[in-house]
């Protein structure tokens, strides 16, 4: 691949991680925005939207490696797209209609988009360049995920919460009944058309203007390196293994710490919290900057994940220590060392697959079904009598687990017979 095919491939790349984020981080404000417009009764039904969504990743990521197997990695994106934008056109009827259940089906659709998305585009990131600096890679395209994720709640709140806003007070307050109830939770739902229906056009452009890019149809099987021992399955690759559940436990906490901000810091007091998903992935953003100046000219993406990871698991124990109202600041600070360990864990768990490549990358995106669990798991906790503050006690386990494997399990090579 040439300069001007790498960096034509990079933007693209850059643009569909941009997608990504659009998509993805709206939900930290479409929770407590659907449990007001729909009525929902406890922590649990609002988090089954985020639920909805994640768990695509789970359920359609096997499925995806197969169609692109099929289709090429270009024609994929361009399925994986349009699919997309099916996802989004759905919020119509499900606003018209005022349905919780069509508003699930729309976001698992859109889940089911993006895991062949992100089978397209994170080996791709991986192959494009040299191994040594993937992380630094992923960390570029990553800003561009962020830069979506931080304009995707600011967007939704001021296109859809405030010109609702006086509504949703009322609502919240028990001030309307009946027919004005009614009336007023339609028209919270009916905020949500046009923003989605202006996604869902620009979603099947951007289809066909990858589609129709000279990126270069890079198929992982073929383009992988020989030097892959030839082990029987997948599961014969330990760092690969225990990689996926490092993963899982990152997206895990990552989700925790955007998408059940805004609860806790309208349970904690605060008055602008639709500002604080916006603010954890600033932190995010900068983080990203970090990986890229310093990885890997200054600090191996090996020894990066052993900082980072041992940090999460500090701002872990000191969130369950301080007060709700500074423990939240720790929330906002955790965007910082989340954002190397995805760039951190991918590498060191994909490589030597060899012919397993492929089918390796699909299960470590299967791994972005932690995003779904845990803040459900979190929901469950709270519900079950502890306080939204003492339910984060989940990221504890989760963070010991990502500094095993920074320091530990990315390095074991076989499994060791008892």
């Amino acid at each position: 691949m040439n300069h001007k095919e790498y960096t034509v491939s990079l933007i693209l790349l850059g643009a569909l991680f941009f997608v990504f984020g659009l998509v993805s981080w709206v939900n930290s404000i479409l929770v407590p925005y659907f449990k007001v417009a729909c009525d929902l009764q406890s922590e649990v039904q609002g988090y089954l939207a985020q639920f909805a969504f994640y768990i695509a990743y789970l359920v359609m990521t096997i499925p995806a490696s197969a169609l692109l197997s099929r289709t090429g990695y270009k024609k994929g994106a361009l399925i994986g797209l349009w699919i997309l934008a099916l996802g989004a056109f759905l919020f119509i009827p499900a606003a018209l209609s005022r349905a919780y259940n069509l508003f699930l089906l729309a976001l698992f659709t859109m889940g089911t988009a993006l895991a062949i998305l992100q089978t397209v585009a994170n080996p791709f990131v991986t192959i494009i360049g040299p191994i040594e600096s993937a992380a630094r890679r992923i960390s570029i395209v990553g800003i561009c995920n962020k830069l979506a994720g931080i304009l995707a709640p600011l967007a939704f709140s001021a296109l859809v919460i405030a010109p609702q806003k006086e509504k949703m007070a009322a609502i919240q307050a028990g001030a309307l009944e009946g027919a004005a109830r009614d009336a007023a939770l339609a028209d919270l739902l009916h905020g949500v058309i046009a923003p989605y229906a202006v996604l869902g056009v620009v979603l099947v452009l951007f289809g066909i203007l990858f589609y129709r890019s000279p990126i270069q149809d890079i198929n992982p099987a073929r383009n992988a390196a020989a030097e892959g021992e030839g082990r029987k399955s997948l599961f014969a690759y330990p760092y690969l293994v225990l990689g996926v559940l490092a993963l899982f436990c990152h997206l895990g906490t990552q989700a925790l710490s955007v998408n059940t901000i805004i609860g806790f810091a309208d349970a904690s007091g605060f008055t602008s919290t639709a500002v604080f998903p916006s603010l954890t992935l600033s932190c995010t953003l900068i983080g990203y900057f970090i990986g890229v100046v310093l990885i890997p000219r200054y600090i191996s993406q090996q020894n990066m994940l052993k900082v980072v990871t041992t940090v999460i698991l500090l701002l872990s124990v000191l969130i369950l220590l301080l007060p709700p109202r500074a423990a939240i600041w720790c929330l906002v600070l955790m965007g910082i060392p989340n954002s190397v360990v995805y760039a951190g864990i991918w590498p060191l768990a994909i490589h030597d697959l060899g012919k397993w490549t492929n089918p390796g990358s699909a299960i470590l995106v299967m791994a972005l079904c932690g995003s779904a669990i845990f803040p459900l798991l979190y929901a469950a906790i709270a519900d079950g009598g502890a306080t939204l503050h003492t339910a984060y006690w989940i990221l504890i386990p989760a963070a010991l687990y990502m500094v095993f494997y920074a320091f530990i399990g990315h390095r074991i090579n076989r499994w060791k017979r008892i």
